[in-house]
């Protein structure tokens, strides 16, 4: 017996397909005792747009009870999320059930037949929303344990209430978690903050409603960010607050000491601007046309222009736009400042005067991440103007 089991946990290690097919028999529990599957996908519904999650409770091979919860696009093509979940009475293979839908208040019915075909699930019925009908025919359904399937739902929105430094977390990105039932009130209590609000995060996906919980994604002053999120935790309905992650690349940003670069406990942010566009102009080749601070976002948006060598003859103008940010290399107090600039982004225009030529093009930046092949090492002469220190992302330490 004991070297038959061992052949059997051989074959389960070995072949993924057979150690899931072992997964889906009755466990070893006590005869009648109730075990929980879950399907996630369900063929067909909403057009192929919907997200399903169907449990099941079973004893042996019989379902006793179900409840199917579908999230879909409320509209054609829209963003917004609709959802209903159906507690499903059983009878044999089939399984019926009424409910609404939480946002539209939509009436639904459902009308399903399971069949098992092998190790897999075949369903086939008919779902109703509102006067919407989905006919409804899926094969090769694959189950799944409770444990898989809360594994799957495991996710990380990157907030950070309190990080050691600013080289995982962006200094001017800060995330709000917040209760659904309290994001509009929260939303509207940041009208007229010096605050960005990403528009993306406005979207409630499946899985915050699920949760009921959505994660609202801002940019911010690092100069305000603390504040801002100690605000944030004491507002109603939020449930965690911190830095996250945004634009600053570590590949891209230097440190260096703060005592030359401040006016007294302040960031002297023109010194800064008036050093930083010096250099570029020089690495770029450029002259310098602009430079203005973001009050929403504490990012320096610097503009250089040069001669375009495309076609020389007709006096072409490039527009050469790189954003910075700085910030203290930490929350809280430190005798030292992160200095980071992004990837330059390139236009070219015809500027010379009388009728101009109209150009079009895509804008040219780095879109891998990597040292561009018109960046001439500004980076590194950044690091040499302010005698600070770059990246070592391999030993991840300040070199």
């Amino acid at each position: 017996m004991r070297a038959l089991l061992l052949c059997l946990f051989g074959l389960v290690t070995a072949s993924p397909d057979f150690a899931l097919a072992q997964m889906k028999l009755p466990s070893k529990a006590a005869p009648g005792a109730n075990e929980v599957r879950y399907f996630t996908s369900i063929d067909g519904l909403m057009d192929g747009n919907a997200d399903v999650v169907l449990k099941e409770t079973r004893q042996g091979k019989n379902v006793t009870a179900a409840v199917l919860d579908v999230c879909y696009p409320a509209e054609k093509g829209s963003d917004r999320k609709d959802r209903f979940v159906a507690n499903l009475a059983v009878n044999g293979q089939n399984l019926t059930g009424a409910t609404q839908t939480v946002s539209d208040k939509l009436p639904v019915t459902i009308k399903l037949t399971r069949k098992p075909t092998g190790d897999s699930f075949e369903f086939r019925g008919q779902i109703t929303v509102g006067q919407t009908v989905t006919e409804v025919t899926s094969s090769d359904n694959s189950d799944l344990s409770e444990k898989e399937f809360l594994d799957n739902q495991t996710t990380d929105d990157g907030i950070t209430p309190a990080p050691k430094d600013f080289t995982e977390v962006s200094p001017e990105s800060v995330g709000v978690r917040v209760k659904l039932d309290a994001a509009l009130d929260y939303l509207k209590s940041l009208k007229g903050e010096a605050v960005e609000v990403g528009l993306g995060s406005l979207t409630v996906s499946c899985d915050a409603m699920r949760a009921g919980e959505q994660t609202i994604n801002l940019t911010v002053d690092p100069d305000h960010a603390a504040a801002l999120i100690a605000r944030a935790k004491s507002a109603p309905g939020v449930i965690a607050a911190g830095w996250t992650s945004g634009s600053m690349e570590m590949d891209r940003t230097i440190r260096f000491a703060a005592a030359e670069w401040r006016d007294g406990d302040k960031i002297n942010k023109d010194k800064i601007a008036s050093a930083v566009s010096s250099v570029l102009a020089r690495t770029l080749a450029a002259k310098a046309d602009a430079a203005a601070w973001n009050a929403n976002t504490g990012k320096l948006k610097l503009t250089f222009k040069r001669p375009s060598q495309v076609y020389p003859a007709l006096g072409l103008t490039e527009s050469v736009e790189i954003t910075a940010l700085v910030s203290p290399d930490k929350p809280g107090a430190s005798d030292r400042l992160i200095l980071w600039i992004s990837s330059p982004v390139i236009t070219t225009s015809d500027e010379a005067a009388g009728p101009r030529l109209n150009l079009s093009e895509e804008s040219s930046g780095d879109e891998e991440g990597g040292e561009p092949k018109n960046d001439n090492g500004s980076v590194d002469a950044l690091a040499k103007e302010f005698k600070g220190q770059r990246w070592d992302a391999d030993k991840s330490v300040w070199k």
